[in-house]
Formats: structure tokens, C-alpha cells, sequence
């Protein structure tokens, strides 16, 4: 008995189209590629998806990194709870003098309770790393993204 039931290509459309419209908040999206790496330390890798829908692959560091290390940069406060799941707090560009700027935001950030920072490093210019945290919310995000396991 073969299944002979029509499909509606532009149903089938719209039903994807529809379901991307439902995701399309700013979120994380896990790296698959850094879990469960055999041999070497994986990777402290993740990417956050923005309002556009363009994705941004970030490093994971600890709110002590040192300031001339992140250099020009997208910085993200982020917490994450014992589950896994992701709340994004503030965004901000980092330009060529990021030790003065960088200090007051992770100050702030702490006090909102950020456990690690995530870094956007491949935007290329002022302008490119101004457009990333407008896509990632602006300055003062204060809302929660969640992702947990299950979404990967």
C-alpha cells in the first residue's frame, strides 16, 4: 500500500516560513561541533542568533579576562544557570581603548549577576560591531533569552 497523499508545496513553505517567525527572538544556539569532542578540550565556543536572524559565533570567557586580551569586540553578559540555559543581559561594542569602557560594563555586569562573558571578535570595523548589538538587543537588553538543552 503505497501513500499517495498530495503535498501542498506552499503550505509546506509557509509552515517553515511560520516556525521561523516563532524563533525569531534573539537566543543562543549551542555549537554542536565543540560537544562531545574525543582527545582534545573542546572548544569554549557558542553562537548567538539576533533579531535579523544572522548568527555570531562567540568565545566563552570568565568575567575576570583581562581587558587588553578581548581587544576590539562585541562583548556579551550573559548568566546561565545550573540547566544550561542562557539569559542574555547586556551587549556592548568594545573599540581600540577597551580597558576603561570594558571595566564599567563588567562591573555592571556582574552586578546583574553575569556568570561568563561571551566575544564576538569577527565583526570588522566601528560601524560592523555598532550593527551587532543593535541585532542582539542594544545596550541595555535586560530581558531574558533562554535556550536549554533540549533546543540544540
Amino acid at each position: 500500500m503505497a501513500n499517495k497523499r498530495a503535498l501542498s508545496w506552499s503550505a509546506a513553505m509557509r509552515d517553515i516560513e511560520n516556525d521561523r517567525s516563532r524563533r525569531s527572538g534573539v537566543r543562543e544556539e549551542r555549537l554542536r561541533a565543540t560537544m562531545n569532542l574525543r582527545g582534545t578540550p573542546a572548544l569554549p565556543l557558542s553562537a548567538w542568533r539576533g533579531h535579523s536572524g544572522r548568527r555570531y559565533v562567540v568565545g566563552i570567557h570568565d568575567l575576570d579576562a583581562d581587558a587588553a586580551e578581548i581587544g576590539t569586540a562585541v562583548v556579551i553578559a550573559v548568566r546561565r544557570d545550573g540547566g544550561g540555559t542562557a539569559e542574555l543581559l547586556d551587549v556592548a561594542a568594545v573599540g581600540d581603548s577597551p580597558r576603561e569602557r570594558l571595566g564599567g560594563w563588567l562591573r555592571r555586569a556582574r552586578a546583574q549577576g553575569a556568570t561568563e562573558m561571551h566575544v564576538h571578535r569577527l565583526a570588522e570595523g566601528e560601524a560592523e560591531r555598532k550593527a551587532v548589538v543593535a541585532d542582539l538587543g542594544g545596550t541595555a537588553v535586560s530581558r531574558s533569552v533562554r535556550t536549554t538543552m533540549r533546543d540544540w
